[in-house]
């Protein structure tokens, strides 16, 4: 897979010692950006290897990893399916930003209950699923497995030794692994959840090589997908000072917690911080039509 490099980019603060940059790797990609094109590189090179020709994964109506995987696809040649949990979703794809572009792309949608969704790492579901589609090539919900740790261990360089904390926002646990892995002993990783719960402690060990990482678990904003008034003035806010567009799930809570970190003291004077942008920028839109939707402000990442 070819990329553009991600590069970091200078956010200037007022009234602090403290030094902040964010790594584009909204950049990298315009349909697989951000930690999905890391998570995918080495899973698509395998797949290539094993002489698959049909990517197989799951995820929900506005999964960032469906919709890489289709757009993946399409460019690399692999026929995709996408196991959607939710079947009244079946009859509102063109009303679903997600699904009509992974659509677009090429991917099959197979759209299951959400009790038939839970036995997705099944055996019995995993050996249905090949009888209906043939021999593909499985990719998890989300992406996470020992490759794509491996890419996610590259989204660090060595350009990037100079800085004492490494922020990025946490979903299934994946992409905070690789960044722990290449991380250098004297830095520190922060991982903020976009869920509820300190569960991911748990998935994080599984990949994770060192200790040198901790969970701030205080901006999940009330749960995964869900979001405030706040936090959409502060994205709308954070793209007109800086012209960086933050997603609304992940990374705009990450900036959100890095930033009320910063006013309250939390790094050590003269600390250089590193907030990894992971992407995640096409499920504005969805989020946009639901706030509009509740007659609430929408997100704004146009000048």
């Amino acid at each position: 897979m070819n990329f553009s490099k991600s590069s970091n980019q200078k956010i200037d603060l007022e009234n602090t010692s403290v030094s902040l940059y964010i790594k584009r790797e909204d950049l990298l990609h315009p349909h697989i950006s951000g930690n999905k094109f890391r998570k995918l590189k080495y899973n698509l090179e395998q797949a290539k290897k094993e002489k698959k020709d049909i990517l197989l994964t799951f995820g929900g109506a506005f999964s960032n990893h469906i919709l890489a995987v289709a757009a993946a696809g399409h460019e690399y040649g692999f026929k995709t399916i996408g196991i959607i949990r939710g079947e009244e979703l079946a009859d509102k794809i063109n009303q679903n930003p997600t699904l009509q572009k992974a659509k677009d792309f090429g991917m099959v949608f197979d759209f299951v209950s959400r009790e038939k969704y839970r036995e997705k790492s099944h055996s019995e579901f995993i050996e249905q699923l090949k009888n209906l589609y043939g021999d593909f090539y499985l990719l998890p919900e989300g992406g996470t497995n020992d490759l794509a740790i491996k890419g996610c261990e590259e989204i660090l360089t060595s350009e990037d030794e100079e800085f004492n904390y490494i922020c990025c926002a946490v979903g299934t646990g994946g992409t905070i692994s690789g960044i722990i892995n290449c991380s250098k002993n004297s830095q520190q990783v922060l991982g903020f959840p976009a869920l509820k719960g300190d569960f991911l402690r748990e998935d994080i060990c599984r990949f994770a090589v060192k200790s040198n990482w901790e969970l701030v678990t205080d901006y999940h904003f009330e749960g995964y997908g869900k979001v405030s008034e706040e936090l959409i003035g502060f994205i709308n806010e954070f793209y007109q000072k800086y012209k960086v567009p933050l997603d609304p799930i992940y990374t705009a809570k990450m900036a959100f917690g890095v930033l009320d970190l910063i006013r309250n003291n939390y790094f050590p004077v003269d600390s250089k911080i590193l907030m990894i942008h992971t992407g995640g920028l096409q499920g504005i839109a969805g989020m946009n039509a639901f706030l509009k939707q509740k007659k609430r402000t929408e997100i704004n990442i146009h000048d």
